[in-house]
């Protein structure tokens, strides 16, 4: 099981967030505030109510995620475990991920206490280390900043360091986002993660582009961003896993991955998301909302049976993010259906296209797949929902002899050259 804590506060909103989140304002101390102690109590009552219901399962990581966690003392984030830990049982080796931005870690025992209150990896929110771009977005820190906290990070002996970066910025030009993979990975990080700018329905940002006030680089150049900052990375032994991350040998995040994998999560404060045993269920944005669900026990009450065909389109998502991929077999033992039959003419011209490659038992994209990797999954969802729809046909025909090869016991697999 996963465990997800959001932490919604912020000193200043970012320009392009579209979170849940609630901005304290500058010079505020989160550990003074009203808002964010009436916070600590409903998400330790909720921790109870969980630990009532699923109390004794194993956690494999725990993500505080926001907003801006780091904003939290590190006392509190230290009781905050040590009562997950009263009602759940932390895995020996459990990830204990904190992100924080630049600004909110500048004291120099900042680091060393998160440390000591249980985190062992640290996701910091540089994003740019352009001071205009910065600028831009919003942020409330300068480059430097960044420089500072993953200095003091390495200092203060944490092991497992992640940054995240943002391409496609207004203004960005390819040889800058080039540069700051170049700056980043100087500062040696253990994981990178670089996403895409997409502008959110109703933020400032959007709203600029929309009225020409800033202007997103052509699609050409965000296309050459993403390649060939991709293969940057790896050239730098930076393993492409996923998307949008990059990470040294044993390094993946291994929350995320349970999330790709179809784990359990259990997702705790305002707005968050829970999946736990077939059903789902997201916690109201309010606090106030929040706060009264938690102590009525009803946090749940609405939650959504997952069906199958949400099970199968969510498999398909989720699995063709990852480098690893779709297992095949795994699609005909939700559907019992052969994916490759369900969907040949599709894939005959993604492998033409070079967008796929199918080994061993799984169909995974290649880098230029993942690119328009968002068109992809709508045409394989499309086509999915319709197979669904038709009855599974006791003999159908075989595919084509040059398509298929026998991969293990009931799977068949198209075998291509690999990427």
């Amino acid at each position: 099981m996963l465990v997800y804590i959001h932490v919604p506060f912020c000193r200043t909103r970012c320009r392009y967030c579209a979170f849940h989140s609630i901005p304290l304002g500058r010079g505020v101390e989160a550990a003074g505030s009203p808002v964010v102690r009436d916070y600590v109590d409903t998400l330790l009552l909720e921790l109870a109510h969980w630990g009532d219901r699923f109390g004794g399962s194993e956690v494999q990581s725990v993500f505080f995620g926001g907003g801006t966690p780091s904003l939290l003392p590190p006392r509190i984030v230290g009781i905050v475990l040590e009562r997950l830990a009263r009602y759940f049982r932390l895995a020996p080796k459990a990830e204990i991920t904190l992100e924080a931005n630049p600004e909110s870690l500048r004291g120099r025992d900042s680091v060393p206490r998160y440390l000591s209150a249980g985190v062992n990896r640290l996701s910091i929110g540089i994003q740019s280390l352009d001071e205009t771009m910065l600028r831009t977005l919003g942020r409330p820190h300068k480059a430097q900043d960044s420089l500072h906290v993953a200095f003091a990070a390495r200092e203060a002996g944490c092991a497992n360091i992640s940054v995240d970066l943002m391409w496609g910025l207004p203004g960005q030009s390819v040889r800058q986002w080039l540069q700051t993979l170049k700056d980043v990975a100087r500062m040696e990080p253990n994981h990178i993660s670089a996403y895409g700018l997409t502008l959110e329905p109703g933020t400032p940002l959007e709203l600029d582009c929309e009225e020409g006030r800033l202007t997103l680089p052509p699609e050409r150049d965000q296309n050459i961003m993403f390649m060939e900052g991709a293969a940057f990375l790896e050239e730098r032994g930076y393993l492409h896993y996923e998307i949008s991350n990059f990470a040294r040998m044993g390094f993946q995040c291994r929350h995320n991955m349970g999330y790709w994998e179809g784990a359990d999560y259990l997702g705790l404060g305002p707005s968050a998301t829970s999946t736990m045993l077939g059903r789902r269920w997201t916690n109201p944005a309010s606090q106030q909302a929040w706060h009264a669900r938690t102590r009525q026990g009803s946090l749940d009450q609405e939650a959504e049976k997952l069906t199958p065909r949400l099970r199968v389109l969510e498999l398909i998502m989720l699995r063709l993010r990852t480098a690893r991929g779709l297992r095949l077999k795994a699609y005909r033992e939700l559907t019992g259906r052969d994916f490759l039959r369900d969907h040949q003419r599709l894939i005959q011209a993604l492998h033409e296209n070079g967008l796929i490659r199918i080994r061993h038992g799984y169909l995974r994209l290649t880098r230029s797949g993942m690119l328009v990797s968002n068109s992809i999954l709508a045409n394989l969802f499309e086509r999915t929902e319709n197979a669904l729809k038709q009855p599974l046909p006791p003999g159908t025909s075989p595919l084509p002899a040059s398509l298929t090869a026998e991969d293990g016991p009931e799977v068949q697999a198209v075998v291509w050259p690999s990427a």
